[in-house]
C-alpha cells in the first residue's frame, strides 16, 4: 500500500462535525493547522445528513469511484474493515517513533488495520461513566463513592425512588445505542477484561453477557416514564434540571454541563468510573486515516502529522469535551473534568475499545449486536438477547 507521491497541496477533510461542540472542535483544529502551516490550502467540507451513516456511504460512493478525500472523520478499531484494501500505511511518514512513544497502547492497537498504521487518532471519548446530579444523591443520602458494582448502582436507585421525587436512572430507549453502551459497560464490569475481550473475539461467555443483561432489566425499573420516546440530549436535561439523578453515557454528556450557569463540577454535579469498570478506560475515538491512490498526499501527511501533535489535540478537546490520546500532552488549559479523566486514562490498567462505537468489532458483527438490542427493548428477554449477542459473530 502507498500513496501518490506528487498531487494538489489542497486538502479535502469530509467530516460530520456540522454543529455543536464537534463544530467548534474542527474549526480550532483547522485554524491551528492553517496558522501552522499556511501554504497548505484547506478544502473542509462537512457532510450533513444523517451524522456518520451519511457520511460513510459518500466516502463509499467516492471511492467506488476511484475518487478518495484526503481524509475524513472515522472511529478507528473494526470500524476500518468497512473501506478495506483502500487504507495506506504511514508508520515512518506520519507514525513515527515520536508518535509512537507517546500514545497510549489502546489507541495504538485501533489506528492499526491488519497490523499497519493507517489513521492518527485525535481524541477520547470514555465510555463508562456514570454522571450524577450531587443535589439529587445527597438528599437521597446516597454516597456514590461507596458503591462498588453494577448492583450498588440498582441499589441506589431504588434508594433514590424511596427518598426523592427524582427519576433515578435517566436512559433513553429510543435508540438501540444508549443500552448497548450500559450492556456493555455492564459487562466490562462484571465479567472483567478477560471477559470483556473474550467476548469481542467472539468467545464470549453467554452467562456473562445473560447477567449482564440481567442487570439492566432490573436497571429498567428506575428509566423514566417515557424513556421510549425521548432522546439523549432530553434524558441529559433531565440531570441538569435535578429531575434525574444518574446518567450513563460518553464523556460528551459533560459537554452539555459546561455551558450551563451554576451547574459546576464537583459542586452540583459529578462521575464516577461504573461501579466494578475501575482501572478501564472504554474507548470510543475520531480519527483521520490516509487512503491510497491519496489526492493531496503530502498536505494530508503534513495534516495527520499535525492531527497527532499535542497542540492540535488540545485545540481539538478543549472544544469537543474529550481528551488527547497522548500521554504526554499539556492538558492545563482543558477544564478540570476534562483534567481528571485524563489521569484516569494515562493511569488505567486497560484501555479496551467499545462495541457499540464499532472500535471492537466488525461493521457486521455490529449490525447484529444492534439487532439484538432492537429485539431486547422490545421483550426484555436476557435468555434470547444473551444467545443472540453470542451468536452475532457467527
Amino acid at each position: 500500500m502507498g500513496g501518490n507521491s506528487s498531487g494538489s497541496s489542497e486538502i479535502e477533510l469530509l467530516h460530520a462535525w456540522s454543529s455543536g461542540d464537534g463544530k467548534k472542535a474542527i474549526k480550532a483544529l483547522v485554524e491551528g493547522f492553517q496558522e501552522a502551516h499556511p501554504d497548505v490550502s484547506f478544502a473542509e467540507e462537512p457532510v450533513n445528513g444523517a451524522a456518520r451513516d451519511n457520511l460513510d456511504q459518500v466516502v463509499s460512493n467516492r471511492l467506488q469511484s476511484n475518487d478518495p478525500p484526503s481524509t475524513f472523520q472515522t472511529w478507528p478499531g473494526k470500524t476500518l474493515t468497512k473501506f478495506g484494501d483502500a487504507y495506506a500505511g504511514i508508520e515512518g511518514d506520519v507514525w513515527n517513533d515520536e508518535l509512537k512513544n507517546n500514545y497510549l497502547s489502546g489507541p495504538k492497537q485501533q489506528a492499526q488495520f491488519d497490523g499497519t498504521y493507517v489513521t492518527v487518532p485525535i481524541n477520547i471519548h470514555r465510555i463508562n461513566n456514570l454522571f450524577y446530579n450531587k443535589t439529587v444523591l445527597d438528599e437521597a443520602g446516597v454516597d456514590p463513592e461507596s458503591m462498588s458494582s453494577p448492583a450498588d448502582v440498582v441499589d441506589a436507585c431504588e434508594t433514590i425512588s424511596q427518598n426523592t421525587e427524582a427519576v433515578p436512572f435517566a436512559q433513553q430507549t429510543s435508540g438501540t445505542w444508549s443500552t448497548g453502551q450500559l450492556w456493555e459497560t455492564i459487562l466490562l464490569a462484571q465479567a472483567g477484561i478477560e471477559g470483556y475481550n473474550a467476548f469481542i473475539k467472539g468467545n464470549g461467555n453467554v452467562d456473562q453477557v445473560r447477567t449482564a443483561l440481567e442487570n439492566v432489566v432490573e436497571l429498567s425499573e428506575y428509566y423514566p416514564d417515557d424513556a421510549s420516546s425521548i432522546g439523549f440530549t432530553e434524558a441529559n436535561t433531565m440531570v441538569m434540571e435535578g429531575d434525574a439523578a444518574f446518567i450513563h453515557q460518553g464523556d460528551w454528556a459533560a459537554g452539555a454541563y459546561s455551558g450551563e450557569d451554576g451547574f459546576n463540577y464537583g459542586e452540583n454535579w459529578g462521575q464516577i468510573t461504573y461501579p466494578g469498570s475501575s482501572g478501564n478506560y472504554l474507548l470510543n475515538m475520531d480519527s483521520f486515516p490516509y487512503f491510497d491512490g491519496n489526492p493531496s498526499p503530502e498536505a494530508t501527511k503534513t495534516f495527520l502529522s499535525y492531527c497527532g501533535s499535542t497542540e492540535a489535540q488540545v485545540l481539538f478537546n478543549k472544544q469537543k469535551g474529550s481528551i488527547p490520546p497522548r500521554k504526554d500532552a499539556d492538558v492545563s488549559e482543558l477544564n478540570t473534568f476534562q483534567q481528571d479523566q485524563y489521569d484516569d486514562f494515562t493511569n488505567a490498567d486497560n484501555q479496551p475499545p467499545s462495541i457499540e462505537h464499532g472500535l471492537a468489532i466488525k461493521p457486521a458483527v455490529k449490525t447484529n449486536i444492534s439487532s439484538a438490542f432492537s429485539g431486547f427493548l422490545e421483550s426484555s428477554d436476557p435468555d434470547a438477547t444473551a444467545d443472540a449477542l453470542v451468536n452475532a459473530f457467527e
